[in-house]
């Protein structure tokens, strides 16, 4: 058994089922992780022949949580895999994706993870399901940017167990955190240019963008936290980013206002220059005009969010107690 597949979900309903349905003909073992799920996640699971793993409930759930769980599960199996296929329950896999990938880590020793296109299914139902369509391309080719290692993935089972697998620590980012941790190990994260999945984010109010957001900004300060000082300077320049734009730029503003009779309002125009920047950017990466503007526009608006999420980040260090951000 080459490879084998861990899903996650909580409360995923009927795109658990397409999940589970997309995988079934394709691995020779399928585990699901369930974080406390009430819809009858875990009965269809079951259902269909799929191992399943129920989290314990007095603890706090997270993505690094169960995808631990998942691979503790296939480790404990009379022929453990060799790769392990991370799909979340709101995702279906494409066809020949664990065949490509697994070929390609097979050829390749020094690569200790790829992933492939992510396709959002419903881009055309909101503006935030848009964003998710523009924020999963990317380039394929190795990593320097580990941002584009999400948790739909293909892993080197050896070098997840050498590396203790996620930060369960970490509520969000934690896949990108462990590419640093693989490339600081010396191996290869890739992307090919293979179709791997399709996404359902189902994101349809602004209230939901918003606590994503919020999220974002807490991996950035956990991240920067955790692998800022190493080489590769994880998510400190993207710290330093929401730092100024988010918290320090509008507190000058605001606080300068009355002494200098509104002029410091005039600075408000860097951000019209910061969306320019993102605007110029995202046409050169190929988006349609109507593309780039939304993503900058919500690019600015979410470097507040992201500083409510970087003070969210220190408020838990300080509690030294992480508890994950739903949005959905």
């Amino acid at each position: 058994m080459q490879v084998g597949v861990v899903v996650i979900g909580r409360n995923e309903g009927e795109r658990l089922q397409r999940c589970l349905h997309s995988v079934a003909q394709t691995a020779a073992v399928v585990v699901y992780v369930d974080s406390g799920s009430s819809d009858g996640s875990v009965a269809f699971a079951r259902s269909q022949g799929v191992e399943v793993v129920e989290l314990d409930m007095s603890l706090p759930f997270s993505a690094a949580r169960a995808r631990n769980a998942g691979v503790e599960r296939l480790l404990q199996l009379d022929t453990p895999p060799g790769f392990v296929q991370f799909l979340d329950g709101d995702c279906t896999l494409a066809p020949d994706w664990l065949k490509v990938a697994v070929a390609e880590l097979t050829q390749r020793q020094e690569c200790a993870a790829v992933v492939g296109h992510l396709r959002e299914l419903h881009p055309e139902a909101s503006s935030y399901n848009r964003l998710c369509a523009l924020e999963w391309k990317s380039p394929p080719g190795d990593m320097s940017n580990f941002g584009a290692l999400g948790g739909i993935s293909m892993m080197r089972v050896a070098v997840f167990q050498a590396l203790d697998g996620f930060n369960q620590q970490v509520i969000a980012g934690e896949d990108s955190e462990l590419g640093v941790r693989m490339a600081l190990a010396g191996y290869k994260v890739a992307k090919l240019d293979q179709p791997m999945a399709n996404h359902d984010a189902n994101i349809l109010r602004f209230s939901q963008w918003w606590r994503r957001a919020v999220r974002s900004g807490h991996a950035i300060g956990q991240r920067a936290f955790l692998n800022g000082d190493s080489i590769i300077q994880d998510c400190v320049r993207e710290r330093r980013s929401v730092c100024f734009w988010g918290i320090a730029l509008p507190l000058w503003i605001l606080l300068m206002t009355l002494p200098t009779n509104g002029a410091s309002l005039l600075l408000l125009g860097g951000y019209l220059f910061l969306g320019w920047r993102v605007y110029r950017y995202r046409r050169l990466l190929g988006d349609v005009p109507a593309d780039a503007l939304l993503y900058a526009k919500y690019i600015l608006l979410g470097k507040f969010a992201e500083a409510a999420g970087l003070f969210k980040f220190y408020l838990n260090r300080l509690r030294a107690r992480y508890e994950i951000i739903e949005y959905k």
